[in-house]
């Protein structure tokens, strides 16, 4: 996977390489970061969240990219960040299977200046203008206030009647809970 690439004003978001993998882990897949999805993962974990990337992107042709910060005060360019991207909602049991997903994982380090918002309007404009989804979902648990705070921020709907329970995980970590945001309400948002 070495072929998606698309910039924003401080991000780019592209394809993973092989040796991407080890920095990944090494700055998302802290207690912190994966408090809210389902614990730190280990090798076997980790190797199966890698396959299902990969293959997301071979039957898709998009998934989670990698994230970049391009160069900016006091940073080097191509610092990975985390990870943003689109996927076909696949969770047990879920009511929005088949939906298009956006999601994101950022490096604690980054949170709180707007990557991930900057990095979510770009997943969501490609989902809409390159890859013709009609409706995109934003998942996360009620918990985790910075996720579906970003959610409104970026225009989402809550939409109760579609939340469910997840069977891989406890009472925590449940229900899903689900924004989402069509292509129509989208346009209408960026022209605002």
């Amino acid at each position: 996977m070495a072929d998606f690439r698309f910039e924003s004003d401080r991000l780019v978001l592209r394809d993973w390489r092989t040796d991407d993998w080890a920095e990944q882990w090494r700055v998302t897949n802290t207690p912190a970061v994966m408090r809210w999805l389902g614990g730190s993962l280990d090798e076997d974990g980790r190797a199966k969240q890698i396959a299902r990337i990969e293959n997301c992107n071979i039957a898709n042709g998009f998934c989670f990219w990698v994230v970049e910060r391009k160069a900016d005060a006091g940073h080097l360019s191509g610092e990975m960040l985390g990870m943003c991207g689109l996927k076909r909602a696949d969770a047990p049991a879920s009511s929005v299977t088949g939906t298009m997903e956006v999601g994101w994982r950022l490096r604690e380090d980054a949170w709180g200046h707007g990557y991930a918002k900057e990095a979510a309007i770009a997943a969501l404009d490609l989902a809409f203008n390159r890859f013709g989804a009609d409706e995109v979902v934003a998942l996360t648990v009620d918990g985790n206030a910075p996720s579906w705070g970003l959610m409104k921020r970026l225009g989402m709907q809550r939409r109760i009647d579609l939340d469910y329970t997840d069977s891989r995980y406890g009472e925590d970590l449940n229900p899903t809970i689900v924004y989402s945001t069509t292509a129509e309400q989208w346009g209408q948002c960026a022209n605002d």
